[in-house]
Parts: structure tokens; sequence; C-alpha cells
């Protein structure tokens, strides 16, 4: 079951935290969160699922920037949520998806505890500007059934910032220690 904006609201503070809230960007049955002013790009031709790749951050200005075709964009939300026994899921508003802009990729649905700002993927069908503090995403909570394990990873908790794919720390997890190393997975880096 999702649960309904005036649920949403009433939760706040407990199961649910949006930090800034706004009233005004309460939905039926979801939150619109903002996007934040900066974009991450990725420098590499050909992305590396086994290692970090190099990335270019930009600033998004006032007077916008134009996400171009067949370039990965990552941005993340200007609010920051925490959720307990409830799954966040992240979807693109259906007014944004109409300028043919694709958000989260594939990768809206969050865990049940997770706290930090939501990454996102922007991918354009065509050029399109974007704007700083647009409310680009919305936020809905869905119950679940069963015994509760709470998300808990050294990869995207409490992350402050736009998070390029750390997939490589699963591919290398298992390791050995110098391998580790060289990926920065010792003392939980």
């Amino acid at each position: 079951m999702i649960l309904t904006g005036a649920e949403i609201q009433s939760r706040l503070g407990g199961d649910i935290q949006i930090e800034p809230f706004d009233e005004s960007l309460l939905n039926p049955n979801s939150y619109n969160l903002r996007l934040h002013d900066e974009l991450i790009v990725y420098e590499e031709i050909v992305l590396d699922m086994n290692r970090p790749n190099r990335y270019r951050r930009y600033t998004i200005p006032e007077e916008g920037y134009i996400l171009q075709p067949n370039q990965l964009y990552l941005a993340r939300t200007k609010e920051r949520t925490e959720t307990h026994n409830l799954v966040p899921m992240v979807e693109g508003r259906s007014s944004v998806a109409r300028l043919g802009l694709a958000l989260q990729v594939s990768g809206g649905f969050g865990d049940i505890g997770f706290s930090g700002y939501w990454t996102l993927e922007l991918s354009a069908v065509q050029p399109v500007r974007i704007y700083p503090g647009t409310p680009i995403c919305q936020i809905s909570y869905h119950t679940v059934q069963g015994e509760i394990t709470e998300y808990n990873s050294d990869k995207y908790q409490n992350n402050e910032d736009i998070q390029p794919s750390l997939f490589f720390k699963e591919v290398h997890k298992e390791a050995d220690p110098q391998m580790r190393l060289a990926f920065g997975q010792e003392n939980g880096r």
C-alpha cells in the first residue's frame, strides 16, 4: 500500500524525515523533491563497472543548464530524506517526462532505513533546459510486510553529495587486502 499525502505528513519526524520540508510540495500520495544546483558528468567514453570512473562537476546556474541527448548526468535532490519501516520510491514527475527527461534510469526503489540525498540519473531525449530548485521528482512510501532489516551499507548510506556508481565496491568486496586498499575499501572507506 502507498501512503497518502496526509499520512506522509503525519509520520514526519518519525518513520519519515524530509529536510527541508515544504507543505506546498506535498501531493495526494507523494512529495515532490527538488533539484539541487550541481551535476556530475562522467569523463570516460566507456564506463567500467570494476573501478571508479572519472567525472567532472558542473553548477546549474539560475538561468538554467541545457542537458544534451546521449549523455548521462548525475544530480541530487535538494532534500535529504530518512525512512524507517517503509520503502521509499523516487520517480520522475509526469510533467518532466513529457519534456523528454528521464529520471532514475532504473534505480527508483530505496531501502528501508536509507538516509541521505537521492542521486538522480538524468537522461534527455532531446536538449532540455533544467533549473536548480525545480520540483523534478516525487517520493512515495510503501508499507511492508514481514520482518524488517534496515539498509546498512558503506556505499550510499548517509551521503552528503551526488553519488557516482560505487558498484566496484561490490565487485571487489572479496578481493585480497591489497585490492581493497587500492579501491578505498579498508577501514570502511
